[in-house]
């Protein structure tokens, strides 16, 4: 890793770049890549979803959040790089380091096409308070990177409407009906969620998240979709030409948006479109969120009734594997892949599985103290019948996607792990029981699902939810459960009716053990009266929730009821998709407490 950051220093020293910025992102802003950005890992060695590294001639720092901070100590230690905790008391933020280190005359690199519009702007503004200027044409990472996979071009297909619940001719209609209202006459779409969601398209060029790569422009007469035609099968084809989508080149979009005529206005969002594409731009821009955000995040009738049966499904594979687990770890030898391989298998037998919706976290005893742990050939865990096992997984199908988190007992469990099993799934419950006024936001919510944790003098460092996509990603905006305010209120818009956002406190201590417990929740409309509209959410999935961890007295009245109520609509759901045996085991775990 020390030698290939210092091939990017030559680079550097070559374009007279001083310090060159390698976020974790693709072209349109992804959570998730292909492996042809995985530029910061391949420059550092840390292989997170989150990251943004910064070189410069004489040091390297690589930024991540809370859920990576032991990964990313493991994976950088004996590395040149620095590892700064995002979030933790006086480290600097990325502007600041960079700022500290900039002066007249220096210049800031990275690749335009991997930062945001947004954040570009930011970089741009700090660069000239400091007398220093901007390179963003060139990727200097791929000058290096000899054996760099190439740009993913997988086939992509098609959804039905009886899965979609909307036309892809209706979905545009309303993107339409949003360039009349904001006075626009283009909209620039370039995140792969939400163009996947317009065009009832799907592919898979980013592992578990079922998307293709491709830009999209929408005017009033015409839209355009560039991507590889390669992908496009004779059916999609037809489809796309049924509704006057004219295809073109995936990269001829820089083309494309050079030739908008200065007199337009264009309606992008720029945190979610790339920098080369809005600085090419000459018209004007009205950054606002881009419509399918929105619309998408608000699940139709159809959706919610194919995502419930998927999570009935998916919850009936899970429990299959929790009792495979429980009653063979003391007599077979099961490992943290063996066992993650298992309930993929288990998945993998359901009708209309596409994919898992994001690689399996299972996690033993310590382990799970990683929040994002992934087992390799290399550190893959023997499970013993003692401790705790965390296990995170769900699936695509092509009724819907699924997110859920059962932390298992294996065996013995510790008071303390009792302790805070404990007070993870009362946490859970008060979140998944929350009656609210409309108008309310992830951030007015969250603490429900801390409270019981804080009581303990504990906290985790990421947010308590997120938005999860129609056979789409994992991780949607614009909901969320987050203890604070993000940036451009990111994860934490109104929650409105139809939306789906997962619910997972949870307790990690380092050395010892992780426990999580996740269920997702549709948002509901409840009594509507002199004080407002008040709102609900409905569960919608279905799991036990491992009896052997908890520690009942410490559970109110209240808190035991609410546990009670969610494992008979467990039993009622799941029984008839058990066999006699696991019916009977079932039974047992979602007995009354």
């Amino acid at each position: 890793m020390t030698d290939r950051i210092n091939e990017l220093r030559s680079r550097m020293e070559e374009k007279k770049i001083d310090i060159y910025l390698v976020p974790t992102a693709d072209f349109h802003q992804s959570e998730y890549t292909g492996e042809y950005f995985k530029c910061r890992s391949f420059l550092a060695g840390f292989t997170g979803s989150a990251g943004t590294l910064v070189v410069t001639m004489d040091e390297a720092g690589l930024w991540t959040d809370g859920r990576y901070f032991i990964q990313a100590e493991q994976e950088l230690k004996g590395s040149s790089v620095t590892l700064y905790r995002m979030g933790e008391e006086n480290v600097p933020t990325v502007s600041e380091f960079i700022q500290t280190r900039l002066s007249e005359g220096k210049v800031l690199g990275f690749d335009g096409r991997v930062i945001s519009g947004e954040r570009g702007e930011e970089l741009e503004a700090l660069t000239s308070s400091k007398g220093a200027s901007l390179a963003f044409e060139d990727d200097l990472v791929d000058e290096i990177w000899n054996d760099r996979p190439e740009l993913s071009h997988e086939n992509a297909f098609l959804i039905e409407e009886k899965h979609s619940g909307m036309s892809t001719a209706d979905k545009i209609k309303k993107v339409r009906e949003k360039l009349e209202k904001t006075n626009t006459s283009t909209h620039i779409l370039t995140s792969l969620d939400d163009i996947a969601w317009l065009f009832n398209i799907r592919g898979n060029d980013v592992e578990c998240n079922p998307v293709v790569l491709s830009y999209a422009v929408i005017t009033k007469k015409e839209a355009i979709l560039f991507l590889n035609e390669t992908i496009l099968s004779n059916e999609i084809r037809e489809e796309l030409a049924k509704n006057n989508i004219i295809v073109m080149p995936y990269n001829s979009i820089y083309e494309f948006v050079k030739m908008i005529g200065k007199d337009e206005r264009i309606l992008l969002d720029k945190a979610k479109t790339n920098y080369s594409i809005v600085k090419l731009i000459e018209a004007e821009i009205v950054n606002e969120a881009n419509p399918t955000t929105l619309l998408k995040a608000i699940k139709n009738p159809v959706e919610i009734a194919n995502t419930k049966m998927a999570h009935i499904k998916d919850g009936a594979a899970v429990t299959k594997f929790m009792y495979w687990v429980k009653n063979n770890v003391k007599n077979q030898e099961i490992t943290e892949i063996s066992a993650s391989d298992y309930l993929h298998e288990r998945r993998r037998e359901l009708e209309n599985f596409i994919e898992l919706s994001f690689d399996t976290i299972c996690a033993y005893k310590e382990n799970a103290a990683m929040m994002h742990y992934s087992a390799t050939k290399d550190h893959n865990a023997k499970l013993k019948p003692e401790g705790l096992l965390l296990v995170d997984s769900g699936g695509q199908y092509f009724e819907g996607t699924t997110d859920i988190t059962r932390t298992l007992a294996l065996g013995e469990v510790a008071e303390e792990q009792k302790k805070h099993f404990t007070a993870v799934v009362a946490g859970m419950l008060s979140l998944m029981n929350a009656k609210f006024l409309y108008g309310s936001r992830g951030v007015n919510l969250d603490v429900l699902a801390r409270a019981p944790i804080w009581e303990l003098d504990i906290d985790y460092k990421c947010g308590t939810g997120h938005g999860v996509g129609h056979i789409l990603n994992v991780h949607e905006g614009p909901n969320g459960f987050r203890p604070k305010l993000l940036k451009n209120n990111e994860m934490n818009c109104v929650l409105e009716e139809g939306m789906i956002t997962t619910d997972e406190p949870g307790i990690y201590i380092e050395g010892s053990h992780g426990i999580r417990i996740e269920n997702e929740l549709l948002c509901q409309k409840g009594t509507k009266n002199e004080h407002g509209q008040f709102m609900y959410f409905e569960n919608i999935t279905f799991a036990p929730i491992d009896l052997d961890a908890i520690e009942p007295s410490l559970l109110s009245v209240k808190e035991k009821r609410m546990l009670n109520d969610y494992h008979k609509e467990v039993f009622e759901k799941l029984a008839p998709f058990m066999t006699t045996e696991e019916a009977e085991w079932l039974k047992e775990y979602t007995r009354e407490i």
